[in-house]
């Protein structure tokens, strides 16, 4: 296997093991890694398109998985800080009247 279709299912699996985690930080790094690699890969000539085409595929269905998980993600700390932002508004009218 070449080192750059190596490289991107390394980087594949631990961007998916991050985001099992749900470690933002490290998605985050992973994420610019996955991107090197990509750019990477784009640039190397390589003898095995079909493996580097699969590794592709791979990396774009983790990053569908990706986004589904970030949205997710975002609608629950979006319902936190409602929830958040309506309990210091119930907190004032207390205190105003208590």
């Amino acid at each position: 296997m070449n080192a750059t279709v190596q490289r991107l299912e390394a980087t594949g699996a631990a961007l998916r093991e991050a985001l099992s985690r749900q470690d933002w930080d490290a998605i985050g790094q992973l994420d610019q890694l996955c991107r090197q690699a990509v750019d990477d890969a784009m640039v190397d000539a390589l003898d095995d398109t079909e493996q580097l085409g699969n590794r592709m595929q791979d990396l774009l269905a983790l990053y569908r998985e990706l986004v589904t998980v970030c949205q997710a993600e975002q609608q629950r700390v979006a319902g936190e800080l409602i929830q958040l932002n309506q309990a210091q508004q119930g907190a004032k009218v207390y205190k105003l009247f208590g």
